[in-house]
């Protein structure tokens, strides 16, 4: 692969913006960026009409995309699927995430994940595990038939990627003690979600290793002056909280909330993303229950959210509109603070010699121009 010199766009570097520069990229990784008059000789330029260059973003929740998913197609067809219908809005990183199902099921998709990133299938970097060792009276649009209590045999599937990175989301109030502990000893990422924690409870989990909170204000109850919850812990804690900046899942005000508690270091934005996402499609299934996509929201007969019909280039548009923050911020917390919550920080997420050449190009407007992945558009 032939060694290109990205220019003509502004660069998001990790010390703020930069013109008149280009960025040198020898796949996969970022080599220099360097002056636009100075690009070494053997670079092909790559000359780009403005915009913007940022890094690419991460998604560390993504149930579907293009129609599919990933519950319903565990297997390397339907991952590339999902990930080539998300690149298009600028997600160059994924974890392929299935919600709560028969642990037959999860084992199908931790082996599909292994292959996708054995073949390399672009963007595919682990895998996302949201159930099903959830909080019955907090499961959302999961199947309640499927939630179950954890073991040590479902701590040694969790575990077993072999690969890439893991990602779980469970109640800790419904894991026993040391179960979290056994988990982030063999290096899954544990976050807390659906749930009826307590304070006390969640701090018991952190104290064994939680470092993360799933969709932070959904599916957990509201923070008040005696009860803090999960919601309380989240926010006084240095957890990482996924936040889905979608207008539906979180009011703006308490989007702005979580930004002044917590800054863009401990937010992540995800899409929560379903089939639709991508495609088409107007209604698709979770086992029995239709799911309606409406006026930008998908949600069950009963009026309940079932994920989310957001991409992640919207969600950044969202989160400057929404949470009133710049540009860069928004794409830190698209990038630097997912990758930094999968121990990821010095490869992924950011614009700079030795990094992934993980990129986005953004028009003016906010829309995709581009993207590579792994230095390949």
């Amino acid at each position: 692969m032939s060694k290109r010199a990205l220019t003509g766009a502004r660069i998001l570097t990790p010390l703020g913006w930069i013109d008149d520069h280009a960025l040198l990229v020898e796949p996969p990784t970022i080599i220099g960026i360097v002056p636009a008059t100075d690009i070494p000789a053997g670079f092909e330029i790559e000359q780009l009409v403005g915009g913007h260059l940022v890094p690419g973003f991460l998604d560390t929740q993504v149930n579907g995309g293009g129609g599919v998913l990933f519950n319903d197609s565990p297997t390397i067809d339907g991952i590339r699927t999902i990930a080539e219908a998300h690149r298009r809005f600028g997600t160059t990183a994924l974890l392929p995430t299935l919600i709560s199902d028969d642990l037959v099921v999860i084992a199908r998709g931790i082996a599909a994940v292994r292959e996708a990133i054995a073949t390399g299938v672009p963007g595919v970097i682990g895998i996302h595990i949201e159930g099903p060792f959830l909080n019955e009276r907090k499961k959302g649009i999961h199947d309640g038939a499927k939630l179950r209590e954890m073991d040590g045999a479902a701590v040694d599937l969790l575990a077993s990627l072999g690969v890439g990175k893991t990602l779980v989301t469970l109640a800790p109030e419904t894991v026993r003690p040391g179960l979290i502990a056994a988990l982030t000893a063999r290096g899954v990422v544990v976050s807390a979600g659906h749930t009826l924690a307590t304070s006390e409870e969640m701090d018991r989990a952190m104290d064994e290793g939680l470092g993360a909170m799933t969709h932070l204000y959904n599916a957990m109850p509201p923070l008040a002056g005696r009860e803090p919850g999960s919601v309380g812990t989240a926010l006084s804690s240095p957890l990482i909280c996924g936040l889905i900046v979608d207008g539906h899942h979180v009011h703006p005000t308490a989007l702005k909330a979580a930004f002044r508690a917590k800054g863009p270091d401990e937010l992540m934005l995800v899409t929560d993303a379903m089939p639709t996402v991508g495609s088409d499609i107007v209604r698709f299934h979770i086992g029995d229950v239709e799911i309606v996509r409406e006026a930008g929201a998908l949600r069950s007969a009963e009026g309940t959210l079932a994920g989310s019909d957001l991409d992640m280039i919207a969600a950044v548009r969202n989160a400057v509109a929404m949470m009133q923050v710049d540009l860069e911020t928004a794409c830190h917390m698209a990038s630097a603070t997912p990758a930094a919550l999968l121990r990821l920080a010095g490869m992924h997420g950011r614009l700079a010699p030795g990094a992934r050449a993980d990129i986005v190009h953004l028009t003016d407007a906010l829309d995709v121009a581009g993207t590579w992945i792994g230095g390949v558009s």
